[in-house]
């Protein structure tokens, strides 16, 4: 498959995209969404995936199957949360997020493309770093630098950005999150730093974390349609808009999907872009689903590309958004309903679903449950009156010592970091 920059640049490979990260003009990578061969649900989502992804990989070296297997060694389970409503539940990974399906095929992408000594420079609103940090740990040939906004991800988020020590460095930057990506993004637009450090990008910016975020989003709509049930329409949490473009990719691509909804925290600019036509960034607000707290979502010059006509968009992609108050109702009025305890981005998805279902949505819905709930202990406890249990890689994680070190939101300071 070949890829070009949104702004131009190219034709590369996608292979040669993944080890970009970032296109040189400052784009991110894109390749054509056209109709698949057909994609059958494997018997587990690491063979549904190598059936999504060798076509995208045809005529390169990389042994989709190989990284597939390698890298998806856990599954992205379907809890019902009612009769027309499934939890796509993303969070079963090391690191207990979505991110963990991208940013673990990335790393065994990578390793096998044999590139020279590489830098992963990621930003993080508070999980994709962990997962980046957990699929490059100890890898011989890579570091990893992680900048988060210091006090504006949860206790056990910090906790985990901070744990891993060997090759990966946590920065805590005095900002928002996008001043993490816009120091990211400049780092990648200083060539002489790029050469030196054999900077690459870990974000969702890059096509190897995008691409195999749709696995997950192609094996649901699969299963749910051998059960008669697609296509299926489908809520997504977001922020950086990277784990609702992947399910878009995947209905463009052909498979069940039906109609996309995003579901944003009080930063909107995404519910405005599609109502209004204009794109207007803004700061971004802390908010209790942190994850999502962004102003400025990259992904969105994605999103311009590849549909460029706002209003046929719109068939496809509606968004709305939740506040606070809101995210806690919904997690106590679901745990009271359910049993089911949800993290606070987990939340604003079912908050979103409620109304769809009180304005007459009858179709089925799949709503993405994108980090495990342990993660906001500090959130989700009080507002269930239970203590929720952690997972066994994330309780390892928390039993080890953290060390973040302080970073001033400038180029010249990451420069000195990275050294």
């Amino acid at each position: 498959m070949k890829c070009v920059s949104t702004r131009g640049e190219g034709p590369v490979s996608l292979s040669t995209a993944l080890a970009r990260g970032l296109s040189p003009d400052g784009g991110l990578y894109v390749f054509p969404l056209e109709k698949l061969p057909p994609v059958h649900a494997g018997a587990t989502l690491a063979e549904t995936a190598a059936q999504l992804l060798a076509p995208l990989f045809a005529g390169e070296s990389l042994d989709v199957a190989a990284v597939t297997n390698a890298a998806f060694t856990f599954d992205a389970p379907l809890l019902p949360l009612d009769a027309d409503t499934w939890l796509l539940e993303q969070f079963h990974g090391p690191t207990a997020a979505f991110k963990d399906f991208g940013a673990r095929f990335l790393a065994e992408a990578l390793a096998r493309l044999e590139l020279p000594p590489t830098t992963i420079l990621v930003a993080t609103s508070g999980d994709t770093g962990a997962a980046v940090a957990a699929a490059f740990h100890r890898r011989p040939g890579f570091r990893v630098v992680i900048l988060y906004p210091d006090g504006r991800v949860s206790a056990r988020q910090a906790h985990q950005l901070g744990a891993f020590g060997d090759n990966v460095r946590t920065f805590r930057v005095a900002g928002s999150f996008d001043d993490c990506q816009r120091l990211a993004k400049e780092a990648f637009a200083d060539a002489s730093l790029v050469q030196r450090h054999g900077l690459s990008s870990a974000n969702s910016i890059s096509l190897g974390r995008l691409v195999p975020q749709m696995a997950s989003y192609a094996h649901a709509a699969l299963v749910l349609g051998s059960r008669g049930l697609g296509p299926v329409d489908v809520i997504v949490p977001t922020g950086n808009l990277g784990n609702a473009l992947a399910c878009l990719m995947v209905k463009r691509l052909g498979l069940p999907i039906g109609h996309v909804t995003l579901a944003t925290n009080a930063n909107r600019v995404l519910p405005e872009f599609l109502s209004s036509g204009r794109y207007t960034p803004a700061p971004s607000v802390a908010t209790l689903a942190n994850a999502m707290d962004v102003g400025a979502p990259s992904n969105l010059e994605r999103l311009r590309y590849w549909w460029p006509d706002v209003g046929a968009l719109r068939d496809e992609l509606s968004a709305d958004w939740v506040d606070d108050e809101t995210i806690r109702r919904t997690i106590a009025a679901t745990f009271r309903a359910t049993r089911t305890a949800i993290c606070p981005h987990t939340a604003c998805g079912v908050a979103v679903r409620d109304r769809l279902r009180a304005r007459g949505h009858q179709r089925p819905l799949l709503v993405a449950a994108t980090a495990h709930p342990a993660k906001f202990e500090t959130i989700v406890e009080p507002l269930i009156g239970e203590t929720v249990e952690v997972p066994s890689p994330l309780a390892a994680l928390l039993s080890k010592p953290a060390v973040a070190k302080p970073l001033a939101p400038t180029l010249d300071a990451l420069r000195a970091a990275l050294g």
